[in-house]
C-alpha cells in the first residue's frame, strides 16, 4: 500500500521487462486504477498452458480500493485477462466503442457480459474514478480507436501513452491528435509511461498505406485464389485486402471464428467499409472461378489449430489451396513464433502455392504498429515528461528507450527501469523505487486458472522421462500382496524390459516384507514407500526419472 494518503503508486503487473500480459495500476490515496488486462501466448516450455495473465494477489487483497480498470485498446495483450480479471474484481470497465465490443465478445464467451459493468468513453471524455481526475487522447496504432491516459494528481499529471506510432498518411481515417499531446505538454507532465516495443529501430515507422500498395500489385499479378493472412484486430490492414480485392474484382470470404466475428464487428460500427456483395460464405468457393476470389482468414503465428495452419495441411472443409495459388502473409511474426509459420510456409509450398512471406521490410506486406524512434521521440517531445519509465518492451528495449529519453531532454537519473513487481511512489512531486510487490504468472489451462507450477513439473517429467505405472493386490487385512504387480510405461523403456521387471518385483516384495506390520495396511505409507525404492533403483539402473505411480488395488 501507499506510504500515506497523499502518495501516488505506480505498480507494474506486467508488461516490463517482456511483450505481453500489460497490466499497470495508479494509486492515489485509498483509489486503485487498473490500465489494460492483457494475456501473454506461452512458449513450447509450458506444456499445454493456454494463456498466462496477470497474477492479480495484490489485487484482490486489496479489492476494497480497486475503483476501475480503464483499457487503452483492443489488442489481446491489453484486454486478453479481462473475464479473468472480472470473475475477481467486479469493477467499472471503461473503454472506447471498438474496444468494448472486442470487449464484450470475450465476456459473452465466459458467460459474464449480464454482469459486468462497461462504460464507453471517447478522447474527449474526462471522468473522476475516486479522488482521480482522468482525461484522454487519440493515438494511432494498428486497431481502432486506441488512447493515451492523462492522470490528473495535486503531484502533476502522470501520462501512459497506449500503444502507438505517428501515421500521417493512414489507410482509414485514425489520426493521433498530435495538438492534444502538445497540450498536455504545455500543462506540464510529471511522469510518462510510454511504450518501448520498438525503441531499437531508428528512423519513423513506414505508413500503412505502403502495405496497401503492395497488396495491390500483388493482387494483380495473381493467377488463383488469394489467401490473405493478418491479425483480425488490424482493421486498416483488412481494409486493405478489401480494396485490392475490389479492385480485382474478386469476392472476399472469412476463414476463422476470430475473423468473422471482429469484421462483423468492425463493420456494425463503422470502422470497416465492404461492398454490398462482396462477402461470400467459404463454402461458395468452389463454385466459383480462382481468379474471383480472395479469402482472408487467421493463422499469422503459426497457430496450429488456426485456419491458415489447416489449409496448408488440406485440413479445412469447403476451401483448398491450389497449385498457382497465392498466399500473403501480411503480419509480422511475434517473436517465439518463427517455427510454427515456417512449418505452414514449407506446407504451402509443398502445396504449390505462391507464398509472400517474411518480414515487412522484405516482402513490402507489413508495417509495424509500434512506433520506431523517431515516434517515440517525438512523443517525448510532446509531453515533455520530468521523469519517464520505458514500459512494453524487453530490457534492451527498456535501455534503448531511455537513452532516447535522455537524448531529448530527460535528465539522467530520471528514468526507471523495472521489473514486473516494482512500484515507484511519488511524494511532493519527486518519484522515488524502493519497494515491490510479489507478482508472478498464472496460468490458464482449459478451465483451471492459478498457480500451475505443480501440474507444469509432471508434465515436464512425464515428457523427458515418461511414466511407470505399479499396480498392485493387496490383501486388506494384512497388506500381503495377493499376486504379482503388473508394471506398465509409457514413454519409458528399458533395453531389457524382462530383468528390468524382475527387479521391480524384488524391490516390491522386500518393500513390503520390511515394513512393520501395521504400516502394510496403511495405503499412503505403502505407496510412499514403494514409490521412493522403486525410484532410486530405476535412477540408478537408467539414469532417467520417470514419473513412479504405484496404485494399490485391496481384495
Amino acid at each position: 500500500m501507499s506510504k500515506d494518503k497523499n502518495t501516488i503508486s505506480i505498480f507494474a503487473l506486467g508488461g516490463l521487462n517482456e511483450i505481453g500480459k500489460n497490466m499497470y495500476a495508479i494509486q492515489y490515496g485509498e483509489d486503485i486504477v487498473i490500465i489494460d488486462c492483457g494475456n501473454k501466448f506461452p512458449d513450447e516450455s509450458l506444456l499445454g498452458i493456454d494463456l498466462i495473465i496477470p497474477d492479480i494477489a495484490y489485487l484482490v487483497d486489496n479489492k476494497e480500493k480497486v475503483k476501475a480498470l480503464i483499457v487503452t485498446h483492443g489488442h489481446e495483450d491489453h484486454i486478453g485477462g479481462i473475464p479473468f480479471f472480472l470473475k475477481q474484481l467486479n469493477v467499472p470497465v471503461y473503454a472506447t466503442r471498438f474496444t468494448l465490443g472486442l470487449i464484450e465478445l470475450k465476456l459473452r464467451e465466459h458467460k459474464i457480459l449480464r454482469e459486468s459493468q462497461l462504460i464507453e468513453i471517447k478522447p474527449s471524455s474526462k471522468v473522476k474514478i475516486g479522488q482521480m481526475d482522468i482525461s484522454f487522447f487519440k493515438v494511432f496504432h494498428s486497431i481502432p480507436d486506441c488512447l493515451g491516459i492523462v492522470f490528473h494528481t495535486p503531484e502533476g499529471n502522470i501520462v501512459h501513452t497506449g500503444d502507438f506510432k505517428f501515421d500521417l498518411t493512414p489507410a482509414t481515417n485514425e489520426h493521433s491528435d498530435i495538438h492534444r499531446m502538445a497540450e498536455i505538454g504545455r500543462e506540464g507532465v510529471l511522469l510518462l509511461l510510454s511504450e518501448s516495443t520498438n525503441a531499437e529501430r531508428p528512423g519513423f515507422t513506414p505508413s500503412e498505406k505502403m502495405v496497401g500498395e503492395h497488396l495491390e500489385q500483388a493482387f494483380m499479378k495473381a493467377e488463383g485464389k488469394v489467401f490473405v493472412t493478418t491479425f483480425a484486430s488490424n482493421v486498416s490492414r483488412v481494409q486493405q485486402v478489401v480494396h485490392a480485392a475490389h479492385k480485382t474484382n474478386r469476392k472476399l470470404a472469412l476463414l476463422g471464428r476470430t475473423m468473422v466475428n471482429v469484421v462483423k464487428l468492425a463493420i456494425d460500427q463503422g470502422y470497416l467499409t465492404v461492398p454490398d456483395g462482396m462477402l461470400i460464405e467459404p463454402r461458395q468457393i468452389h463454385g466459383m472461378a480462382p481468379e474471383s476470389v480472395a479469402i482472408l482468414c487467421t493463422g499469422s503465428q503459426g497457430e496450429p489449430l488456426a485456419a491458415l495452419a489447416r489449409l496448408s495441411t488440406g485440413d479445412f472443409r469447403d476451401v483448398d489451396v491450389y497449385s498457382g495459388d497465392t498466399v500473403i502473409f501480411a503480419a509480422g511474426p511475434i517473436p517465439g513464433n518463427e517455427r510454427g509459420i515456417t512449418a505452414i510456409v514449407d506446407n504451402l509450398f509443398e502445396l504449390g502455392a505462391n507464398v509472400i512471406y517474411g518480414s515487412g521490410s522484405t516482402s513490402g506486406m507489413h508495417v509495424s504498429g509500434h512506433g520506431y524512434q523517431e515516434d517515440l521521440k517525438l512523443m517525448l517531445t510532446l509531453m515533455k515528461p520530468k521523469y519517464f519509465i520505458p514500459i512494453h518492451g524487453e530490457y534492451r528495449m527498456l535501455h534503448h528507450h531511455r537513452s532516447l529519453a535522455e537524448s531529448v531532454g530527460v535528465e539522467r537519473g530520471n528514468t526507471f527501469i523495472l521489473k514486473n513487481g516494482d512500484v515507484v511512489d511519488i511524494e511532493n512531486s519527486i518519484p522515488s523505487q524502493y519497494r515491490s510487490i510479489p507478482v508472478g504468472s498464472t496460468y490458464v489451462d482449459g478451465g483451471e486458472v492459478g498457480d500451475l507450477e505443480y501440474v507444469l513439473r509432471d508434465r515436464k517429467q512425464l515428457s523427458e522421462d515418461g511414466m511407470v505405472m505399479i499396480i498392485m493386490t493387496l490383501d486388506k487385512t494384512d497388506g500381503e500382496l495377493q499376486a504379482n504387480p503388473e508394471i506398465i510405461s509409457r514413454g519409458f523403456t528399458d533395453g531389457d524390459f524382462s530383468k528390468f521387471r524382475k527387479e521391480v518385483n524384488r524391490i516390491i516384495l522386500e518393500t513390503i516384507e520390511e515394513l512393520q506390520e501395521e504400516n502394510r495396511i496403511k495405503r499412503n505409507v505403502v505407496k510412499k514407500q514403494i514409490k521412493r525404492n522403486i525410484r532410486q533403483f530405476v535412477y540408478s539402473y537408467t539414469k532417467k526419472e520417470p514419473m513412479i505411480v504405484p496404485i494399490l488395488i485391496e481384495v
